[in-house]
């Protein structure tokens, strides 16, 4: 089978979870006896979200940006990424919007899916470990994202149809990164430093300060099942 064919296979596996976490937080996300039991869960899902994006920066992301990028450029990707990110929160938030979870998703999906397809020709084991750490990480983003929908007027259809076509965005920013970045490894390694910033500042800012819950040790036990979990498929596809 051809790079691009198992390019775009894994991008369409790891992409599709973004549609089912919404099915799932749909069917799912309000079916608790207790109030208590329902913020647990989504407390300790929203943690084990954040827990998988500290491993794709602290396993995947910034590793592979420091192996290709001298240290200016490293620290200005890195910088670049986090002002990109809190210009952009600061924003949503001063409009009444509450979809942190939404862009932390797109943040670390888009420019992972565009940097599996890039070095996938070169390095495939990266390139499954990153399709790996995608699924795992749109699964509960995509879970709370669609609570974020809600809250913000959308219905479940609408909130959907939404999270249906983001599932298929990977695919495209995949095949983008396969056709023009392949061969440019420090632009797809700005790219995932970029990421790593913008990704850091949303976990401190808005998703870690959500986590904790009053009389509740469960949900911070969730970031190390998340980060647990990174670093098994980092040792296994080694």
């Amino acid at each position: 089978m051809e790079d691009i064919y198992k390019i775009i296979l894994y991008s369409a596996f790891s992409g599709i979870t973004v549609f089912i976490g919404g099915l799932l937080s749909k069917f799912y996300g309000g079916g608790f006896k207790t109030d208590n039991s329902k913020a647990e869960l989504f407390h300790f899902i929203t943690a084990f979200g954040g827990g998988i994006l500290v491993a794709a920066i602290a396993l995947v992301l910034v590793p592979r940006g420091m192996e290709k990028l001298n240290l200016p450029i490293l620290m200005l990707a890195f910088i670049t990424g986090a002002f990109s990110v809190f210009f952009i929160d600061r924003k949503l938030q001063k409009s009444g919007n509450t979809l942190s979870q939404l862009l932390a998703m797109l943040l670390d999906f888009i420019p992972e899916a565009i940097a599996l397809g890039a070095i996938f020709a070169t390095d495939p084991k990266t390139g499954i470990l990153l399709a790996i750490f995608i699924g795992l990480q749109n699964l509960p983003e995509s879970f709370n994202s669609f609570q974020d929908l809600k809250s913000n007027g959308l219905s479940d259809k609408k909130s959907l149809i939404i999270l249906f076509f983001l599932s298929f965005s990977g695919i495209l920013g995949a095949i983008i990164g396969y056709l023009f970045l392949k061969d440019l490894p420090q632009v797809t390694a700005f790219l995932m430093v970029f990421a790593s910033g913008g990704i850091l500042y949303l976990i401190f800012q808005d998703i870690a300060p959500n986590v904790k819950l009053k009389k509740s040790w469960l949900p911070a036990l969730g970031a190390n099942l998340g980060f647990l979990i990174g670093m098994i498929g980092e040792k296994l596809i080694q």
